[in-house]
């Protein structure tokens, strides 16, 4: 090969090492955004399967789905679905239980007609396949302030509430390494409590009255 042809060829390749680097910047860039970002793990899975299905014409396990669809399976099945309902954050599933179906008034007594969803819960959360998931009880109050002797304030009642959650789960079955609880109180309602004028909503306060349960990817 000749020095003329072959400065050429190597005159022709240069793009070649413009365009790595390039490629090596924009995996670099892509790198720190997924570092800085959360990744909603419902999104994911979706994200996953469209392109599995779009590009390798392939099907995906999608567990997260699998467990909603099979919570609301137990929901409905119990008849129940006025008083607990199925959802997603960017966490992942959130199993929300109304306390009045849950607790016996002003207590953390767990009522025994709830046992049965209770049981169906724990089976599907205690599959193989989903045993790697964090779960994560919340109890939440209205904002009407609880004063007993036993619940001095709406974080006792809230914090017992969950306890009493996480004890029902672990004597049924699901390892307490998976479970922790949080007191919420009336700080995070799913609807107001009362109008702007102070006007309480008893519908709404039996809404936010709640245990919820969260369900998502260690």
């Amino acid at each position: 090969m000749s020095k003329f042809a072959k400065h050429n060829k190597e005159a022709a390749e240069d793009w070649l090492l413009s365009y790595a680097d390039m490629i090596t910047l924009l995996m670099a860039f892509f790198i720190v955004l997924v570092s800085m970002s959360k990744i909603d793990p419902n999104k994911y899975e979706e994200v996953q399967a469209g392109m599995a299905k779009d590009v390798g014409n392939r099907e995906v396990t999608k567990p997260l789905q699998d467990m909603k669809s099979e919570l609301l399976g137990e929901v409905a099945g119990a008849g129940v679905e006025d008083s607990v309902d199925v959802g997603k954050d960017d966490r992942g599933i959130v199993l929300n239980l109304a306390s009045g179906a849950m607790f016996k008034p002003g207590s953390a007594d767990i009522r025994p007609e709830i046992l049965p969803l209770i049981k169906e819960i724990t089976g599907t959360l205690n599959q193989k396949r989903f045993e790697n998931y964090q779960i994560e009880i919340q109890g939440h109050t209205d904002d009407t302030p609880v004063r007993t002797q036993q619940f001095p304030t709406n974080w006792d009642l809230s914090a017992a509430r969950a306890l009493s959650t996480l004890k029902l789960l672990g004597d049924l079955g699901i390892s307490q390494a998976r479970m922790k609880i949080a007191a919420m109180a009336d700080t995070a309602p799913r609807v107001p409590n009362r109008s702007d004028s102070g006007k309480p909503y008893p519908e709404n306060q039996a809404i936010n009255r709640r245990v919820e349960i969260h369900i998502y990817p260690r």
